[in-house]
């Protein structure tokens, strides 16, 4: 049984770890949905059982009335979907069928759920056996004494499968997740507190489920922001789906999944704050067939690639009274000037609009190793950076968390927020050699309206060495002659260890 208190470190690994023992030969992008769609099932069920007991215990209500789970967004589980009944057959060969049933009694009682369950768990190539040690292995999750531990945990769960899976996946996981602190940085750079939050590519929906706990953390209310997110693939569509409901958050992701640059599910919408992390240099974007869209305010986007069609649909959707953006997008956005994009990326700097860029460093993705920047876009910027642009180089931050992977660390992130927040409410900023640089819109105009921070931000200052050269050379020398001197010393030592047992002779 595996067991937390309130949830000890790595409570999440070694679930995961149990998880993907049991996935045997399984691909990777197969397994997710059997996994997660299992979390979901269980939070539901879990989230009904809570309300059912309380009202049980109350007596004046009808544990078995709809409209009373309805009424406090809980949704209403038949007897036959209840995680009762999937844990009593997790060691009967129709385990698989049951699951599928369950999927589908729920779907058809609720129906901002319809079409988004996994329900292909009877298929004979999935091992009913494993199924049902997945099953028992979320049964025994304990986290503590309320309904409310339950849920946070399955929540965290949630979204740590989906990092782990986005490994496992490599470039495929990079469609529907985003890395944590990238998100996190962005989150704690746009600060969205209240309103309207929007993101037109939006994943698995990571993006609002930090909103939703940046929030939480300032002591703020949920209930005050309102999300609305758009999502082109289907199984990523439904992914985000259940990642939102499992963290108690309604949202509004259009009727279906859908194309945002031709089929705006949104177009009415003036968000207060947009978060966005949309594919880096889509080549197939159908741009040719939207040549007169009203979004193209700076200029045309070429039909061969998207950056800079995502970067005015942002500005589009965002609501003239100090709406803000903030995306992530490949560095070439930042300089290059072929098809109209350096036209495009002049009129947005001349128009006011950009107010902070930051280089992040490489291989944050689990998708692609190539180095992003942040863009953080306003509408109505405040008198200490109008007519400003914050260059910000993080290239040096961030830690490796394995072979392939760097993450930014909690300093990291705070680090480029803190640094951004005070420049632009005019508290105690300056620049920085090699890390920070306020530019005017007269300085980026000098450098042909290219904005990677590194032209902007300079080196960073090298400490004075005041040792004079001849000496210095003199000291090394002496220390690499030292340190040939016990190489030979250790390596006499050896020998004379060798001939001791046998191997080799003493010379």
């Amino acid at each position: 049984m595996m067991a937390t208190g309130t949830t000890n470190v790595g409570f999440e690994e070694k679930l995961w770890s149990a998880a993907d023992k049991l996935r045997s030969n399984m691909d990777a992008a197969e397994y997710k949905h059997v996994v997660l769609g299992l979390i979901f099932l269980k939070y539901v069920s879990d989230s009904f059982e809570e309300k059912y007991l309380q009202l049980l215990l109350e007596g004046y209500g009808d544990e078995e009335d709809r409209d009373e789970y309805l009424a406090v967004n809980v949704f209403w589980v038949p007897k036959e979907a209840r995680w009762s009944v999937i844990k009593s057959h997790a060691t009967s060969p129709d385990i698989g069928k049951i699951i599928d049933d369950a999927m589908e009694a729920i779907e058809r009682e609720n129906d901002s759920l319809k079409g988004v369950l996994t329900k292909n768990y009877s298929r004979p190539e999935l091992d009913k056996t494993r199924l049902g040690e997945l099953v028992t292995l979320f049964t025994n999750i304990e986290v503590g004494s309320t309904a409310a531990q339950e849920k946070d945990v399955l929540g965290r769960v949630y979204e740590y499968f989906l990092s782990k899976f986005a490994s496992a996946e490599g470039k495929l996981g990079g469609e529907f997740y985003t890395p944590s602190c990238i998100v996190r940085t962005l989150v704690e750079m746009i600060e969205p507190f209240e309103g309207q939050i929007f993101d037109p590519a939006c994943g698995s929906g990571g993006m609002f489920c930090q909103s939703a706990r940046f929030v939480k953390e300032h002591q703020g209310n949920v209930r005050d922001i309102s999300i609305f997110g758009q999502e082109s693939n289907p199984t990523t569509w439904k992914l985000a789906k259940m990642n939102l409901a499992i963290r108690g958050l309604e949202a509004n992701l259009g009727k279906h999944n859908a194309d945002s640059f031709h089929d705006d599910q949104h177009k009415t919408l003036k968000a207060n704050y947009i978060l966005a992390n949309p594919p880096f240099n889509i080549s197939d974007w159908g741009g040719e067939r939207l040549q007169d869209d009203v979004r193209w305010k700076y200029g045309i986007p070429p039909v061969g690639n998207a950056n800079f069609a995502w970067l005015q649909h942002m500005i589009h959707h965002l609501n003239p009274i100090g709406g803000v953006a903030g995306t992530v997008l490949a560095n070439g956005s930042l300089s290059s000037n072929t098809s109209n994009e350096g036209e495009i990326r002049k009129n947005m700097i001349n128009g006011d609009v950009v107010e902070c860029i930051v280089s992040l460093p490489g291989q944050l993705f689990y998708s692609t190793g190539i180095p992003v920047s942040l863009w953080i876009l306003r509408k109505g910027k405040t008198e200490y950076s109008q007519n400003k642009i914050l260059f910000i180089d993080a290239r040096n931050l961030g830690h490796m968390i394995d072979r392939k992977v760097r993450e930014l660390s909690e300093e990291d992130i705070q680090q480029i927020a803190s640094t951004y927040q005070n420049w632009r409410q005019g508290k105690e900023y300056e620049d920085v050699k090699g890390f920070c640089k306020s530019a005017t819109l007269k300085e980026v105009a000098d450098q042909d309206y290219i904005l990677t921070p590194g032209r902007y931000v300079g080196i960073a200052e090298q400490e004075e060495d005041s040792e004079p050269f001849e000496e210095k050379m003199t000291r090394l020398t002496n220390e690499l002659y030292g340190l040939f001197e016990e190489s030979h010393s250790l390596e006499d030592e050896i020998k004379r260890k060798l001939a001791a047992i046998g191997y080799g002779e003493e010379k």
